[in-house]
């Protein structure tokens, strides 16, 4: 670096994203596409969940929302899915 050049700050790494972590019921716990299951239950609730411009995409046992997505969205999305008794055992917001 040569004199009188300014040192350029470094940035803050990114934040991670906000995950939801889904735990199923019996037989749909054990299928490995969960979320991404061909079910037609499954695929709208998919279609719903996407309605959600926080969500970032959808793994067959997590969402992934943006790193700045608010606690109240969280917990929204969370109750949501909750409520689904037919596939949902638990989630977890990590």
């Amino acid at each position: 670096m040569s004199e009188g050049a300014a040192a350029i700050p470094a940035l803050p790494p990114p934040a991670p994203p906000r995950l939801i972590r889904v735990h199923f019921r019996g037989e749909w716990g054990s299928r490995r596409s969960g979320l991404l299951s061909s079910d037609p239950r499954v695929r709208t609730l998919r279609k719903v969940l996407v309605t959600y411009p926080e969500v970032r995409h959808i793994l067959p046992d997590r969402l992934s929302l943006d790193p700045g997505t608010e606690r109240r969205v969280l917990d929204t999305v969370a109750r949501f899915l909750e409520r689904q008794h037919w596939l949902v055992k638990s989630v977890a917001i990590e």
